[in-house]
């Protein structure tokens, strides 16, 4: 069905105005960020920074040692990212192509797991991290979200679009397993891999709560704990707290352009087959 100009049109402008009010508290955050203090706390506020100054990045910086916080959520997020692809895109492959007995009562329970809430299980997940010794270091961080029921039921859906012919016709010519994992299914399943590494660099990037818990060493703290300490017990540092806020926005963003091409083609071919 060929849609009408008039209606594309509208379809058009209603997507985006949307775009634009759902930019606009980010837009406000970056214009406030590079205001000078007076006219943070001006009132009525003022829509254009007059001067621009970045001074509050600077005193952030200085104040909050934010070079070293910024090292360590990157570490976290990069290393739980990479391991997340490739345990996740590993039990994807076997649910998806090989035939063993118990392989749908492995699906369902992996499934079933996504109707658990994440604070139900934080308990247990910090008693194992203790026991093991990892409390207080960057692994308790890195380790827990290294597979996931939703990254591993995208991969699998994925990968039954994958003729089982292809698989068949490289075993034929003598390739392994492994072979086949990481020279057929690896580059075949870019699309997915980018959008599951989109998810996983947004979550582990933004999580507060399990590195709270997780972490009682300031030197270990991520970003995202780096950004409480700008608000005290009486005052908040708005202008330190937004110019941060600023930087911390850039590296999910730099990672989304990279990856936007696979994203769309990989969430629609995820659901095409099941």
């Amino acid at each position: 069905m060929v849609m009408k100009p008039m209606a594309k049109i509208a379809i058009y402008s209603i997507l985006s105005v949307a775009a634009v009010l759902w930019l606009l508290p980010v837009l406000w955050v970056v214009i406030s960020a590079l205001k000078t203090n007076s006219d943070l706390y001006s009132f009525p506020p003022k829509l254009w920074p007059d001067p621009v100054t970045f001074e509050h990045f600077k005193a952030a910086f200085k104040k909050g040692d934010f070079g070293l916080y910024f090292m360590n959520s990157t570490i976290v997020t990069i290393s739980s990212t990479l391991l997340l692809l490739l345990i996740n895109s590993m039990a994807g492959f076997a649910l998806a192509k090989y035939r063993f007995r118990g392989s749908s009562i492995i699906l369902i329970a992996v499934i079933s797991t996504l109707m658990i809430p994440i604070e139900v299980i934080m308990i247990p997940i910090f008693k194992v991290l203790s026991a093991l010794g990892l409390y207080n270091s960057l692994l308790a961080i890195i380790i827990p979200p290294a597979a996931t029921p939703t990254g591993v039921f995208l991969m699998r859906q994925y990968l039954l679009t994958v003729p089982d012919e292809l698989l068949e016709a490289a075993r034929m010519d003598g390739a392994g397993e492994w072979k086949i994992y990481w020279s057929i299914i690896l580059p075949i399943a870019k699309p997915i891999l980018a959008v599951l590494a989109i998810f996983s660099f947004m979550w582990r990037w933004d999580d507060f709560v399990w590195p709270l818990i997780a972490i009682s060493d300031p030197s270990k703290y991520t970003i995202q704990l780096a950004l409480s300490n700008f608000i005290g017990e009486y005052n908040v540092d708005w202008g330190s707290l937004l110019a941060m806020s600023v930087i911390t926005m850039l590296p999910v963003l730099i990672v989304f352009m990279v990856f936007q091409r696979y994203f769309v083609s990989g969430m629609i071919t995820s659901g095409m087959k099941g």
